[in-house]
């Protein structure tokens, strides 16, 4: 099935503190995202990055917060354009930090809404990013989205969500690494937890086709949260939150090929690549061979390089 694919850029720089992730909506373009999708029959509408509205300096009450004002500015545009795009096309967001997925998400919410379907939420990540901004000791929000999404209290600085996700639409694949307060949190949801040790056992493929069961059994539209991280840092060097243990090339290459086949996803983050760390472009090429998996490119379709 060909979509109308919206690229929106998200160069979100503020959810952490390691600079360079502004560099990633530009890194995708140049590391050829567009002429992927089309080369497989998709129509591309690039709209540019997004410019958040300046606003005042925004207190509190957890000391370690930082960048609140900025990011509440870029939850609020995301959240805009995502609902738009989402009305008119697959929208692929090209980030930035992964509290672009604060905005992002908020906006798919709004339309699954709009439309009376509920959404699922696929985080393909090292990280569960389930702190609220008052349990973060680190400050940095990049690791709160999902707390957000689903609805915990501690985000009264925010826009209220338009459709908390309910913690059986959501689940966690490949995560490594999770604070004591996160993991405390987590146990007290529904929220599906597929760690590196689960995959390890059951295999990439088996928990993955029983939660995309779940999303064609409620006719759900899936939104997909790519993080940089959910790769092995071997294969994917261009993150500021490494994590041993990750994906490999091909395990992740499958969950993308698995997505596809699903026809279920309806829309995609692609979040914490920071170029400034990355070896000749190396990892956003291959976060854009993923995007091409995810969108129908077949295993022998893949092109030889040449370094």
């Amino acid at each position: 099935m060909t979509q109308h694919c919206i690229l929106i850029g998200a160069p979100v720089d503020t959810g952490q503190k390691r600079a360079g992730c502004l560099m990633g909506p530009a890194a995708y373009r140049v590391a050829g995202l567009a002429a992927a999708l089309t080369g497989l029959g998709h129509s591309v509408e690039d709209r540019g990055d997004v410019a958040p509205r300046p606003r005042a300096a925004v207190a509190h009450g957890n000391p370690a917060v930082h960048h609140l004002a900025e990011t509440l500015s870029w939850t609020e545009a995301l959240a805009e354009a995502g609902h738009d795009a989402m009305a008119n096309g697959f929208p692929i967001f090209m980030g930035g930090d992964h509290s672009l997925s604060l905005g992002s998400v908020s906006g798919v919410a709004a339309e699954a809404a709009r439309r009376g379907r509920p959404l699922f939420v696929l985080w393909l990540d090292a990280h569960s990013d389930f702190h609220s901004p008052d349990t973060t000791e680190s400050g940095n929000l990049h690791g709160t989205p999902l707390a957000y999404i689903a609805g915990r209290a501690g985000f009264d600085a925010f826009p209220p969500f338009p459709a908390p996700v309910p913690g059986e639409n959501i689940c966690l694949f490949g995560i490594r690494s999770v604070d004591p307060a996160e993991h405390a949190a987590l146990l007290e949801t529904e929220i599906e937890m597929d760690d590196m040790r689960v995959l390890d056992e059951r295999g990439i493929i088996a928990p993955l086709r029983e939660f995309l069961e779940r999303v064609r059994a409620a006719n759900g539209l899936l939104h997909v949260s790519l993080d940089v991280d959910f790769l092995d840092p071997s294969v994917a060097p261009a993150v500021g939150t490494t994590v041993p243990g990750g994906t490999t090339f091909r395990e992740a290459h499958l969950v993308m090929e698995l997505l596809h086949e699903s026809g279920l996803v309806t829309s995609l983050d692609l979040v914490e690549l920071n170029p400034f760390l990355d070896e000749r472009g190396r990892t956003a090429r291959l976060m854009v061979d993923l995007v091409a998996s995810l969108m129908g490119r077949k295993v022998f379709d893949r092109p030889t390089r040449a370094f």
